[in-house]
């Protein structure tokens, strides 16, 4: 058996945590023998996944991302069938000059497809196209008896909708298949709306939902007064065939962090004056650009190891939903407290998820408004802020995201998903997670069984 020398770690880089082994995957028909292994096992692919879904403390980790191997693809149809470590970033540069796009994209494109199904990502057209789980045709699934079933919406169609979203719990996905969306050119036209209170943000989600494939605003969460809830709004649609554009496309410019800040980096004051400067950089009240896809929809793949700007403590991304009814309230209340907590976030995502339903059984979207931010790990300060959006978000019917999330309780995450209990009896019993085994504290349902 090969060990590697990889550590795993999640992009947050919190709680720093290790396997007590991790294997590497290499080939679809020479796997190791799951039987003979004594700690609970997890598939791991490039580790961005924010909090700890993605590891095994003292476990097994296996790696999966030497797993990326092109299958098959039909160009007139635009389906694709490919191994689970290939990158969405692997998947774009094949696809998008042959004339196809992904059907849903997460914030960045160094995700692996195997990733992007476990964690059921959406991205800025969940109104249009629901989760990228809503694309998927069917995966293979190996289970830890040496078992391998296909998995399809009427093929094995539990274990396909526990699998959509199911964290990685259920089994080694080894390849997937899925629905390409057609486009013209790698180009979209693209509005910046600046506004100045989320009830204006509500207008112009509003006028932008049936015209528009993909919204999403940033928020500066720092606003107070008359300042709360301003931000700048994004929407857009993929470029007409025929549409001429007007300069050339421009040489992809990237950046490295190459160490830690020093933690006093980002505090209230500099995050502060970030957010009021990007604010205040657009000065007309609306602007029209056409624009390659990647700064789109990948402003920080830009930028390698930004991660790095949270210091060595690493930090915590807070996304949560809540349910239209009350949310543009509570969404205000949640902006409020952070505002008046000295803790900020420069890396605000806000937008509403429409009403398509996700096949998966612990998918995180539902109808309602979403908010994501970025915190510094300041220790206990931080996570009193969290208690306090957490009471916000029970009490108006909401939830936490799992691939998002480093400290979720077990009553949370219990009240959230209550479906959880019916996903537990399909994970591998091989198979756990630092997450699961925290969230999953119920004598009934164990958070893992060794065979």
């Amino acid at each position: 058996m090969t060990l590697s020398s990889k550590t795993p770690q999640s992009w947050g880089r919190y709680p720093r945590v290790k396997p007590r082994q991790v294997i590497p995957v290499f080939w679809r028909d020479e796997l190791p023998n799951l039987t003979t292994l004594e700690q609970p096992v997890l598939p791991f692919g490039y580790g961005r996944s924010y909090g700890d879904s993605c590891l095994n403390e003292d476990g097994i980790t296996l790696d999966i991302s030497n797993l990326r191997r092109f299958i098959s693809f039909d160009e007139e149809q635009g389906i694709l069938r490919c191994e689970a470590g290939v990158s969405l970033a692997e998947v774009l540069e094949l696809i998008v000059p042959r004339g196809w796009f992904l059907p849903v994209t997460p914030g960045t494109q160094f995700v692996s497809v195997g990733g992007a199904i476990a964690n059921d990502v959406h991205g800025k057209n969940h109104h249009k196209a629901g989760t990228f789980g809503c694309h998927v045709t069917q995966f293979e699934l190996l289970r830890s008896s040496g078992e391998r079933f296909i998995c399809t919406p009427t093929q094995h169609s539990e274990l396909f909708r526990a699998t959509i979203g199911g964290l990685g719990l259920t089994g080694i996905m080894l390849w997937a298949e899925f629905r390409l969306k057609r486009i013209a050119n790698p180009y979209i036209s693209v509005d910046r709306i600046r506004f100045s209170s989320l009830d204006e943000f509500k207008q112009i989600a509003a006028d932008s939902d049936q015209d528009f494939e993909y919204t999403v605003a940033w928020i500066d969460s720092l606003g107070s007064g008359n300042e709360l809830g301003r931000g700048i709004f994004m929407r857009g649609n993929h470029l007409d065939a025929g549409v001429q554009i007007s300069e050339k496309e421009k040489k992809k410019l990237t950046l490295t962090v190459p160490l830690d800040f020093p933690s006093f980096v980002l505090n209230t004051l500099s995050i502060k004056a970030f957010n009021t400067t990007y604010y205040h950089a657009q000065f007309a009240k609306k602007v029209h650009k056409i624009e390659h896809y990647e700064p789109f929809f990948y402003p920080l793949d830009a930028i390698h190891h930004w991660n790095r700007m949270y210091g060595k403590r690493g930090f915590f991304q807070y996304q949560c939903v809540v349910p239209f009814e009350h949310g543009y309230e509570a969404m205000k209340e949640i902006l409020r407290r952070i505002s008046t907590s000295g803790e900020g976030s420069f890396l605000t995502v806000f937008k509403e998820f429409g009403d398509i339903s996700s096949p998966g059984i612990l998918s995180f979207p539902r109808p309602g408004l979403t908010l994501a931010l970025d915190f510094a790990n300041n220790g206990q300060k931080t996570l009193r802020l969290f208690d306090s959006l957490d009471e916000l978000v029970r009490q108006n019917g909401g939830a936490i995201y799992p691939a998002k999330d480093a400290r979720m309780s077990a009553e949370d995450f219990q009240r959230y998903y209550p479906q959880w209990r019916a996903f537990a009896q399909y994970i591998d019993p091989q198979f756990s997670s630092s997450f699961w085994r925290r969230v999953a504290v119920d004598a009934a349902v164990p958070a893992y069984v060794n065979k």
